[in-house]
């Protein structure tokens, strides 16, 4: 693709990076045939192809963002389908981040809307706000006919059943490897999850130490980044960056890590790019050094050579997130793992489409995330399995808020089948304790 940018413009390097990108494009197309919001709407702006011309055109012409572009833009999912698929190596993902970090910048977006996504800003990303904010949806969830806008009514079901206690193990320690020590690991506890599903990090604790990993917590870490950044408030998702990159360092410098352990993909792939994300900062150093080792728990598990278990009468479908398939290239280890622990996989037709969830999206564009969610859920359950798996928190809520088949974390199931406790989702309803705050 031409462009024209000023040699002016092409001094900022977040120009100059969307530049290369957009001239990689050569209008093939092929992206439209695996992006979800093309396959839904069927508008070509809701194509990666179409939205390159809108963000081309925004970009060169220094426009102030319209509403119509900003609307294919905010339709976009950020799956990264269209990266997996594109034959010339575009890399749309930090095309539309600058997109949504100019937008930010430069538009003023109706009142309703600055006020959601300052609420989501402020309260999705810290664990003990979500957790309360999640008790509150619970409370108003009865009233839901009241709301007239159906990103609030979104927002009231987005609150599980149950409000999982707090983990303790969530909180800054070590954990020591049982028998001789392999690895040493820092594990990243995130912020959404750790309100939503604590069972998953004590699941991974478990099972890292069983394998061999001291597991450390690390003081100071916390949000990936992942929610704000994909909002365009690049100020917030930089901050808790670095507050990482300080921690894991930290640790670094400290008795050594040999990985950065993520248990949920949509961190994953924005820690992973951490390297350039502060490409032009003074802390690039420590950020690469954080990307280089960062690692979803699959790549890790794979490495440690799980034993081969037993056949468990088990039929898994595996739902591969496009965070991990798309996102990090990740797509046959959490199969290949979960087999050799003892378990039918199946995957579903169309595997690389998007389930809708996607970090906000399906709080911020209730619509097309529940179409999207319903194809998803339609194409697992046409497999018959007894559990669904998948390894991304967000995933898990999207597809378990449509389907009564259990909903579990690979790693839950991995480390059930190396001697954990059979997953909560899998054992009869017990008697729940009320949340515990603090």
């Amino acid at each position: 693709m031409q462009t024209t940018f000023t040699e002016e413009q092409l001094q900022d390097p977040a120009i100059q990076r969307s530049n290369e990108i957009l001239r990689n494009c050569v209008h093939c197309g092929f992206c439209t045939a695996t992006c979800p919001t093309y396959q839904v709407l069927g508008d070509e702006l809701d194509s990666p192809r179409g939205r390159i011309y809108l963000i081309k055109d925004m970009l060169e012409n220094e426009r102030v963002p319209d509403e119509k572009t900003v609307k294919h833009i905010d339709r976009c999912l950020s799956c990264l389908a269209c990266m997996t698929t594109c034959p010339s190596g575009v890399h749309y993902m930090h095309l539309v981040d600058h997109a949504r970090e100019y937008i930010e910048e430069n538009y003023k977006r109706p009142f309703s809307d600055r006020a959601l996504r300052w609420v989501l800003a402020q309260i999705l990303p810290y664990p003990m706000r979500f957790r309360w904010a999640l008790i509150g949806a619970k409370l108003g969830r009865p009233f839901r006919f009241l709301m007239p806008d159906a990103r609030l009514r979104a927002m009231l079901d987005m609150a599980p059943k149950h409000i999982p206690p707090v983990s303790r193990n969530d909180d800054p320690q070590r954990f020591p490897a049982k028998g001789p020590q392999r690895k040493r690991v820092a594990l990243m506890t995130g912020c959404a999850q750790k309100a939503l599903n604590t069972d998953i990090n004590d699941a991974t604790i478990r099972l890292l130490t069983r394998m061999g990993c001291e597991v450390v917590v690390a003081e100071g870490a916390g949000c990936c980044g992942a929610l704000t950044h994909h909002m365009g408030k690049t100020r917030e998702s930089h901050e808790a960056a670095k507050a990482n990159i300080r921690a894991w360092t930290a640790e670094m410098h400290g008795d050594g890590l040999d990985a950065i352990v993520i248990n949920t993909s949509g961190c994953g792939t924005t820690v992973k790019d951490y390297g350039h994300m502060f490409r032009n900062d003074p802390i690039i150093e420590d950020a690469a050094r954080v990307s280089s080792i960062a690692m979803d728990i699959s790549e890790l598990l794979v490495q440690l050579e799980l034993p081969v278990g037993e056949d468990r009468g088990l039929t898994v479908a595996y739902h591969a997130a496009c965070s991990l398939q798309h996102g990090q290239k990740i797509k046959a280890h959490p199969k290949t793992l979960l087999k050799q622990a003892g378990f039918a996989v199946l995957e579903p037709i169309d595997s690389h489409l998007c389930c809708g969830s996607a970090g906000t999206y399906n709080l911020m564009q209730p619509e097309i995330s529940g179409k999207l969610k319903d194809r998803k859920v339609k194409t697992l359950e046409a497999k018959k399995p007894d559990v669904i798996a998948a390894g991304n928190i967000g995933c898990m809520m999207q597809i378990g808020s449509g389907t009564d088949i259990p909903v579990l974390h690979t790693v839950e199931l991995l480390d059930w089948a190396t001697g954990g406790p059979v997953p909560r989702a899998l054992r009869e309803p017990a008697n729940r304790k009320v949340p515990v705050l603090r």
